[in-house]
């Protein structure tokens, strides 16, 4: 049976789709977190620092104490960035988790993200880290960053390349009704 008026037509074409698509199971396709990578800079001034209290130490030894305690909060630094967030990204969802003592989950469908970007500095490109920014019409994370990200340019390819096929395949055109 055929259909007479344009609304059949658009109901036939929509049925026809959904059942297409059926229930797909939902794909893990990245998970990850902060990389320590990204953390060069402060990598850097903590062993410039070293250097220069182990010359200080000579003059004054008690200074040489400071060594290990700014070794210690710059481990503590990096525990906090790489145990505080983390982020999944499937087929169908982008999921952000952040905090330590509390944990707060948000999930972005990826039919919702518009746009992503990612941006490195000269040393972060040699180290192939970057911050990744994603804009989305999700009320809670309308722009998402996602800073310290290790393999930046794969991963933001990953996210949109996702979002394209999901949009392709739940879009419905005009033109084919």
């Amino acid at each position: 049976m055929s259909a007479d008026t344009p609304k059949d037509r658009f109901r036939e074409s929509a049925a026809a789709r959904q059942s297409d698509d059926g229930d797909e199971d939902e794909q893990d396709l990245w998970a990850g977190g902060y990389s320590g990578k990204a953390m060069y800079g402060t990598w850097l001034l903590g062993g410039l620092i070293t250097i220069g209290l182990i010359a200080a130490t000579f003059a004054l030894p008690p200074v040489g104490l400071g060594i290990p305690v700014l070794w210690i909060l710059l481990g503590c630094a990096y525990a906090y960035k790489k145990l505080s967030v983390h982020y999944e990204l499937t087929t169908q969802r982008f999921i952000h988790k952040s905090g330590i003592l509390k944990r707060v989950t948000d999930r972005i469908e990826v039919i919702d993200i518009d746009d992503v970007t990612y941006e490195q500095g000269i040393i972060q490109r040699m180290l192939g880290v970057g911050t990744i920014k994603i804009s989305s019409s999700d009320r809670t994370h309308p722009e998402l960053v996602l800073s310290g990200i290790d393999g930046v340019v794969n991963v933001a390819d990953t996210i949109d390349d996702v979002r394209r096929k999901e949009r392709r395949k739940r879009g419905l055109h005009i033109e084919s009704i």
